[in-house]
């Protein structure tokens, strides 16, 4: 994540990994969702705090959780159920479960599945939000498989030329073993910008960023400013110059492998907090032998981060690197939190009469 969006050396406040997830896991246990369910939820928000990505960490995530939960918009004990299946595909009926523990769930059919087959394979409906989709997709890793998760819902963001929201920012991901290389982990919004990540502008007082967000006529944002009140997210790319048309082509696509392929809603009829996902799995014995396929990656890859780097810049790297060097960094010294999250983490456990947050 661009240093623009971390929080500020002044405000941060370390926490133990094992700390946040102690009492991530209790809020959720809290929220009625059964303890493996709970683990699934807390787990996802931790990697995504662990690997850098604030915007769908405990930070940005946990509070508007709890407000779906209390409102009845995701259910802490669904009752889901595959609807339609062949030996490589499923569809599943999720019954408003959390989508951090439904696509945890769907991977682990398709992984099964791809087992059999080489290729696995399961889009869900009526699903919840299901927070950073390089979760779900690495954990096809695990089983020297490739991953791969999309995540549809929403109208947040304007088509190419569009003066309202049409999409959700529709995000993919693609996660990919090596061998002694760390992995290839692409997760990438069809947008510019995360939704969230203009959420973490407000918190900490940074400025907007030139095309990541159209005005209340559609008209994409080119300069450098206060973030907006009302504003809609463009497309990656900004404007039709640019390559907008590319990430309006991704957001639609995405959407017609969750939304639309699981019968799912979508588009104007479809509710806030409603999302449908699609994940699937790619046995790589399937295709070639693993170590061999692992050696190639680990050449590839290297290939990558030995380009001389341009002028002005360091050094150059791929999706996934510079995770797995924070990961490091944060596993030893803590998570950043912002003052004011660690401040909402003691109001809501006061609240929900837990136990406090801990500190190091």
């Amino acid at each position: 994540m661009l240093e623009h969006f971390h929080v500020p050396e002044e405000d941060k406040v370390f926490i133990r990994r094992e700390d946040v997830l102690k009492t991530t896991t209790d809020i959720f246990l809290a929220m009625g969702m059964p303890l493996e369910d709970a683990q699934l939820a807390a787990e996802g928000l931790l990697l995504a705090d662990i690997r850098g990505c604030e915007t769908h960490g405990v930070s940005n995530m946990l509070r508007n959780y709890i407000q779906q939960f209390s409102a009845g918009k995701i259910n802490p004990t669904p009752n889901w159920k595959i609807i339609r299946e062949t030996s490589a595909v499923a569809t599943i009926e999720a019954d408003r479960s959390h989508g951090l523990v439904m696509c945890q769930k769907a991977m682990d059919i398709a992984i099964e599945k791809a087992r059999k087959t080489g290729i696995g394979a399961v889009t869900i409906q009526n699903s919840t939000h299901a927070g950073m989709m390089a979760y779900h997709s690495m954990r096809a890793m695990e089983h020297d498989m490739i991953g791969y998760a999309i995540t549809g819902g929403g109208a947040i963001m304007v088509p190419t030329y569009g003066a309202e929201p049409r999409l959700g920012s529709v995000p993919h991901t693609w996660a990919v073993p090596a061998g002694k290389m760390p992995p290839f982990v692409l997760d990438i919004s069809s947008s510019s910008v995360a939704a969230n990540k203009i959420g973490l502008l407000r918190r900490t007082g940074a400025k907007l960023l030139p095309g990541l967000l159209a005005g209340e006529d559609g008209t994409p944002i080119m300069d450098e400013r206060d973030v907006p009140e009302k504003a809609n997210l463009l497309p990656w790319g900004s404007t039709r110059e640019l390559g907008s048309h590319k990430g309006y082509g991704m957001a639609v696509i995405g959407q017609v492998f969750t939304g639309i392929l699981s019968s799912g809603i979508f588009g104007l009829s479809n509710p806030p907090g409603n999302s449908s996902q699609f994940v699937a799995a790619f046995s790589i014995d399937a295709f070639r032998d693993v170590a061999e396929f692992k050696d190639s990656m680990d050449e590839f890859l290297t290939f990558l981060v030995e380009t001389p780097p341009a002028k002005g810049h360091d050094r150059v790297v791929y999706a996934g690197l510079p995770e797995h060097e924070e990961t490091e960094v944060r596993e030893r010294d803590g998570i950043p939190l912002h003052r004011e999250v660690v401040e909402w983490f003691d109001t809501a456990t006061e609240d929900l009469k837990l136990e406090r947050l801990g500190r190091s």
